[in-house]
């Protein structure tokens, strides 16, 4: 008889557009109020002691998904300026070694940072990025001591092993050596906002930072890199819909130019090989098109066209190198490797290998190389890692994910299904079982993940960790739902602004569709989803919490009129061209009519367990707060509804390999003791 935390209510009025809400929990906004930091705490404490039956479980759960990880890994090494580089993890570590080798793989080791021995200091570490001067004496790293992503910026000797006494604060993780060795290029973050704003110069030498560039609309953010020709800086600034490019060599000290000027809905993509730019462009091509000309004149009537539009095929990225151009285009939802030889010009693709899977770019550092570098995966094919030569095209092996114990990829079946829409269209799914485990007669039970928002496509991966799923009999599917870009950039354009009812749906219809063709039990149908595809999992909460027997909502974005309202918050102004900007009546109504905060009623709702981190920079941690306390309020079953917050992370849960998966066997153990299944 454990009962929840009742928050205190205090009345807040919001008004806006002749409309009034009462929010009564908007004083948990303020993080360093001893109220609410007591509050979180005592919803820690009521979720650990409702879960404490499932203790056995999330520790047997967490020994199962470490076994299958092989401790003392290394990722596939790449060669960049003379150097191998790779990471390395050893047996009990949380954190990743970075390292180096001269000119072979057979010479001495270089250790860069041992992010184990800097994670002592913090409750949470990671380096996000780093890179290294042109001549390999220097390294620039950006890391996060607190996972808000508001990052400072450190330096390595790497002749004398030393870490300089210099550190900037506040900062993106974009970081962009000049060729003089000296000169860091880096990325300024809003300290409120944490919007990428302004792009500093700093000299190492003399300790000198020079403003470089500021971007004053602030719906657009910015970043810089050095192209991989190690020949052209470049400046971006973008919106969710828009980009603009800057540019100027890496070798003199001449002022950034202007690539292209920012036009708004056209976004452009750039690359270089010395005089020439390819640019990936949607300019009257919904779903791009790739053009290239000389960069001297980038005007529009100057661009050769390489590959055209294509209404059913979505070019997602591309790279150039010095013999070829490889680029990554999507198909009925399926990636594919279309190959162009720059001196003949003609062209060819690689063929898929299964029926659903995900392939993307690898680590292509140098124009000019011998082969080119891919990623592959599907739900029953562990992350693999492919070299492919520019001669005979040949995929060599050069890493797969070891997945230790009895794991055999021939015992799961992985499969695509079409479920119908209800406004007529067909929403792909893919999905995962144990052949031994799954019986299509509607009695396994089934966890349903999705995304759906800024075009970002959840493509058909493999995890080692959802085997405790399928093992015990679970079906697990990935929605391909709108608002995210697997069908092209029209599946993007319908699940967002005044179209983002279409995500909700999709996902509703999946799971319909599932049920009705016996791939899972009605009685035990289980929705995940994380940040925006929390906000998916608040709204189908909302829409039908009768199909659900439990929802998982990871850090969800929940509380979407009074956040798109708050210009003060991190990100939201870079957000009104995905959800519309409230201050507009039109754009205001439509989110009211589903903001999952809003529209909690007085209904059954189904369990449901909330994830949050108190220092997450993307969704603050105050709306899957505000959410929990008003659904208490207002739900009349007595399903279990749960919070945890990770009082020392971000958005992104625990850093460290292992701390990460005690979250997700938290998150299966409750699955599995709201399914009734038992997990010994």
């Amino acid at each position: 008889m454990i009962k929840p935390p009742i928050a205190k209510k205090i009345s807040k009025l919001l008004k806006i557009h002749q409309s009034e809400r009462i929010d009564n929990y908007y004083w948990m906004n303020d993080r360093e109020h001893p109220d609410v930091i007591s509050y979180l705490n005592a919803e820690n404490d009521y979720t650990k002691a409702i879960l404490k039956p499932t203790e056995e479980a999330q520790e047997l759960l967490f020994k199962e998904m470490r076994a299958r990880v092989k401790e003392d890994d290394m990722s596939a090494p790449y060669l960049k300026n003379g150097y191998w580089y790779y990471s390395r993890y050893e047996t009990g570590q949380e954190h990743p070694i970075h390292c180096r080798k001269n000119g072979s793989l057979e010479a001495e080791e270089e250790i860069l940072m041992d992010e184990n021995e800097e994670a002592k200091n913090h409750p949470y570490y990671e380096v996000v990025s780093f890179t290294i001067s042109k001549d390999n004496t220097l390294m620039a790293f950006a890391e996060d001591i607190t996972g808000r992503r508001l990052y400072q910026i450190r330096f390595k000797n790497l002749k004398t092993g030393e870490i300089l006494d210099h550190k900037i604060e506040n900062c993106s993780s974009d970081l962009a050596w000049h060729n003089n060795n000296t000169d860091l290029y880096f990325c300024l973050r809003d300290v409120k906002t944490l919007r990428p704003y302004q792009v500093h110069k700093y000299n190492i030498s003399d300790k000198s930072d020079n403003i470089i560039y500021t971007e004053k609309d602030d719906t657009y953010i910015c970043s810089v890199e050095i192209n991989k020709d190690f020949k052209h800086l470049l400046i971006s600034s973008h919106s969710t819909l828009t980009t603009e490019y800057q540019i100027k060599s890496a070798d003199d000290d001449s002022n950034f130019e202007l690539f292209l000027a920012r036009e708004e809905d056209h976004e452009y993509y750039p690359e270089m090989d010395g005089n020439i730019a390819f640019i990936k462009t949607n300019k009257n091509a919904e779903n791009f098109r790739l053009v290239k000309c000389n960069l001297s004149d980038r005007s529009y009537d100057k661009w050769e066209e390489i590959q055209a539009h294509n209404d059913d095929i979505y070019i997602e990225d591309f790279e150039v190198f010095k013999s070829h151009i490889v680029v990554v285009e999507k198909e009925n939802g399926l990636s594919q490797l279309k190959i162009y030889d720059r001196k003949s010009n003609k062209n060819f693709v690689l063929p898929p290998k299964e029926e659903t899977y995900m392939l993307y770019l690898g680590t292509n550092p140098e124009i000019d190389q011998d082969n080119f570098r891919i990623g592959y995966t599907s739900m029953t094919t562990p992350h693999s890692v492919y070299d492919v030569d520019f001669k005979n095209f040949q995929w060599t092996l050069v890493k797969q994910q070891v997945v230790q114990g009895d794991f055999d990829s021939t015992n799961y079946q992985s499969e695509r299904v079409w479920a119908n829409g209800r406004d007529g269209v067909k929403v792909p799914c893919s999905l995962v079982y144990h052949k031994d485990k799954f019986k299509k007669d509607g009695s396994n039970p089934i966890l349903i993940y999705a995304y759906g928002s800024y075009g970002s496509t959840i493509d058909p991966y493999f995890s080692s960790v959802r085997l405790s799923l399928l093992d015990r009999g679970f079906v697990f599917a990935i929605a391909h739902i709108r608002g995210g870009e697997y069908l092209g950039r029209h599946w993007y354009d319908t699940g967002k602004l005044l179209f983002k009812k279409n995500t909700f749906y999709d996902f509703i219809d999946v799971a319909k569709h599932l049920v009705d063709n016996k791939f899972a039990d009605s009685e035990n149908v289980f929705a995940m989803g994380g940040s925006a595809g929390g906000l998916l999992m608040g709204a189908i909460a909302n829409i039908e919490p009768k199909l659900w027997k439990g929802i998982v909502m990871q850090v969800p974005f929940v509380d979407v009129v009074t956040t798109m309202l708050d210009d003060s918050i991190p990100l939201t102004t870079g957000e009104y061209d995905e959800w519309g900007n409230p201050n507009k009546k039109v754009y205001y109504d439509y989110m009211l009519s589903y903001s999952p905060y809003d529209n909690i009623e007085a209904k059954d709702y189904p369990s449901m367990l909330i994830t949050s981190g108190l220092h997450d920079s993307q969704v603050q941690y105050w709306e899957p707060t505000k959410y929990i306390a008003k659904l208490r309020e207002y739900k009349t079953d007595n399903n279990i509804v749960l919070l945890h917050t990770n009082m020392d992370a971000g958005h992104g849960g625990a850093s460290g390999r292992f701390e990460s998966m005690k979250e997700i066997a938290l998150e299966y153990a409750f699955i599995f003791w709201r399914s009734g299944i038992s997990v010994k």
